[in-house]
């Protein structure tokens, strides 16, 4: 396998993809080819659990070559044909499961080869915001912009968002019209398709749907990635934002995501309206969930900026709360100073989202770059840092007339901690 070949391949795709912005692109399947397979072999874990075919990656490595020459021509030639994916459960924080479906590991290969075509295009479309499942981006990175966004701008009106199921909510058709926007090629079209009417077995009956893409799946982030960029990172960007008073803010890894608003009638306003726009996509939010914080500081909680342990930054210490958005809640999460240019530490609903599914989630899949900082030079001195006051929104009763965010307010109730 020659990398300079492949990695030629990559840049001509993310140059045609970058040069022809908003064009669709119908010819690229021609650059897989069997170097091309040998890579998404490569950067396909061995150590995942089987499919439903029980298949492991050493026997699979047994006829590496010829496996990978067939599975290529089928591919080419429309005779693959998608396995279900196979059932399985992991335990939540919560204490409620998450359904995963594992596909074998010769679909993992397949779906690990399409992706690698649709991930050069994508990254050039993918705005900043998005840091869940991307190649050299991580959850501490969105943690820091997050810190950025409610210390150094000033921006203390967060929208703390949970979508309710969302891998299992996105409607096949709204991905496909999403998905014809930018990439028709038959070939890839026709591998997408397979894989959302594979179905899912479990106890021995197959099911299939018209909704979701299985978590544990290679695929099934990036493909979760490009609805919301549509769905949510773009409106954000070109709707919201500019109709705003102050500034704001949207920080996304995969479904979790975080607004942050310089004004409370901002943060208003979009909440109001954040439901109906994910409704026209078949999403919903999730009541409990999702919350609206007041991050003032002043409030009552005694959360502080403090060095960390690990004297790479600082570390939000103070008691746990239900009022603490859940992208702080946890009681050791590291933010860099000035002098460091690395992160430790935990982050409850996105950092930590990337780390707990290891060995059978779809997480697990996709290897986070790291980023490994120096020692921080900064005084020991413990730092203010503004603990939240819960606003619990309720969902508004009439109708909305539009989407955009100069609709009526939203009334909530507020709990002064």
């Amino acid at each position: 396998m020659n990398p300079a070949n492949l990695s030629t391949k990559r840049r001509w795709i993310a140059e045609l993809a970058r040069t022809k912005p908003g064009t669709v692109l119908f010819s690229l399947h021609h650059v897989i080819d069997l170097e091309w397979m040998k890579a998404a072999y490569r950067l396909t874990r061995k150590d995942g659990a089987t499919g439903i075919d029980g298949a492991t990656a050493a026997d699979y490595k047994a006829n590496l070559v010829a496996n990978l020459t067939d599975l290529l021509d089928r591919i080419k030639s429309g005779r693959y044909k998608a396995p279900p994916v196979r059932r399985t459960y992991i335990p939540k924080a919560d204490g409620t499961q998450r359904p995963l479906g594992i596909p074998t590991f010769e679909d993992k290969v397949a779906q690990r080869a399409i992706a690698m075509v649709l991930e050069a295009v994508y990254e050039q479309d993918f705005l900043s915001c998005s840091y869940g499942f991307r190649p050299k981006r991580s959850a501490h990175e969105a943690l820091r912009q997050i810190y950025g966004a409610t210390t150094m701008r000033r921006q203390h009106w967060v929208l703390d968002v949970d979508i309710r199921k969302y891998f299992d909510s996105i409607p096949h058709d709204q991905l496909r019209a999403i998905l014809d926007q930018r990439v028709t090629d038959g070939v890839i079209r026709r591998m997408i398709d397979k894989w959302l009417k594979a179905g899912v077995l479990e106890d021995g009956l197959l099911r299939f749907a018209t909704e979701g893409t299985p978590q544990g799946g290679v695929i099934s982030p990036l493909l979760s990635n490009i609805f919301l960029h549509v769905v949510l990172d773009r409106w954000f960007e070109d709707e919201v934002r500019p109709r705003m008073a102050g500034d704001a803010t949207l920080v996304r890894f995969a479904d979790d995501f975080v607004m942050t608003f310089e004004t409370h009638h901002d943060a208003k306003r979009v909440l109001e309206v954040l439901g109906k726009r994910l409704g026209r996509y078949g999403l919903t939010l999730h009541p409990d969930k999702t919350r609206f914080i007041d991050f003032r500081p002043g409030a009552a909680l005694p959360a502080r900026w403090s060095p960390s342990r690990t004297g790479v930054g600082q570390t939000a210490t103070g008691p746990c709360s239900s009022s603490t958005p859940s992208c702080l809640r946890s009681c050791e999460v590291t933010m860099p100073t000035t002098a460091s240019r690395g992160t430790s530490g935990n982050w409850t609903s996105i950092a930590s989202r990337s780390q707990r599914h290891g060995g059978s989630g779809w997480s697990g899949e996709r290897a986070q770059s790291g980023s490994h900082g120096h020692a921080s030079t900064r005084s020991s001195h413990a730092i203010p840092f503004p603990a939240p006051r819960s606003s619990i929104a309720t969902q508004p009763r009439a109708k909305l007339s539009r989407e955009e965010p100069d609709a009526r307010n939203l009334h909530v109730r507020v709990c002064e901690g």
